[in-house]
């Protein structure tokens, strides 16, 4: 496994997406993955799966402090003292005295940011986050929040793979070096579809999504975070490294229409 160096913290390129990875067989992946060498989790309040990440954790006998630990508070639980609440909940849940990054899970414009930020540095002073950041944040909330507001923010978590660009977030993301983590990095499978991926699959000896994987941590402040279910697609999704992208080829793949956004909910912000 390799790393992005973010204001000093090492953070593992590749991690482990386990939105509804719940019940004992999603410990078990987690687990798992913990074993092949995954040394990256991203988990959330609402994916109800807290306790099975801890449990995988505490099962697969890795050292808690090899692994980088994520976990976020939901949009309509941004008030100060339900942020205090919530993130207790979460360290019980997940049978762990800190995470290393929490995340607000989507902007929530009707509750006083400057409150939440005060919950979230709160946690991090207490050593309970030992980072902080924001999930699906559009450039401009993000440059209130680091800019006007002054947050020390470490992470942008948003929807990002070789068919919808970000551009703009990445520059941003380079320029005050923050990270820069890519959900649904496969867009959903959709990857496996797209006809240059697969020449270029055939060309590397590797398949689509392990093409666009290496397209993305290729970047500059990116780490992506599969979801995978099965142990060959765990396997197949950390075996990037032996093979690097010709300058055409990662050129030719930003260059693949990028306006298929796969997550819209209504309650999303106004995207750039």
């Amino acid at each position: 496994m390799k790393f992005k160096t973010i204001q000093g913290v090492e953070v593992p390129e590749i991690g482990l997406g386990t939105h509804r990875l719940i019940g004992r067989e999603g410990a078990n992946i987690i687990k798992l993955a913990l074993n092949l060498g995954y040394r990256h989790i991203d988990t959330a309040q609402s994916y109800k799966n807290e306790r099975e990440v801890g449990e995988a954790i505490k099962r697969s006998h890795v050292s808690r402090d090899e692994i980088f630990l994520t976990t976020k508070v939901w949009h309509t639980h941004l008030e100060k003292e339900d942020v205090l609440k919530i993130a207790e909940n979460s360290l019980r849940e997940l049978d762990t005295p800190y995470v290393d990054l929490l995340l607000i899970h989507w902007p929530n414009p009707d509750i006083n940011i400057e409150k939440t930020m005060e919950a979230f540095l709160s946690l991090r002073d207490q050593g309970k986050a030992l980072n902080i950041g924001v999930a699906n944040y559009p450039l401009k909330q993000l440059q209130e929040l680091n800019e006007e507001l002054a947050a020390p923010v470490f992470c942008n978590q948003v929807e990002y793979h070789p068919l919808l660009g970000q551009f703009d977030l990445l520059d941003y993301a380079a320029e005050n070096d923050l990270l820069f983590t890519a959900y649904s990095p496969l867009a959903q499978g959709k990857v496996t579809e797209i006809p240059l991926l697969q020449e270029l699959g055939e060309k590397y000896g590797k398949s689509p999504a392990q093409i666009a994987l290496r397209w993305l941590i290729e970047q500059e402040q990116v780490v992506a975070i599969p979801k995978a279910s099965t142990e060959d697609h765990l396997r197949e999704n950390i075996d990037v490294y032996d093979f690097a992208l010709e300058d055409d080829d990662f050129y030719a793949i930003d260059d693949l229409d990028k306006s298929t956004r796969l997550l819209d909910p209504d309650f999303a912000p106004e995207w750039d």
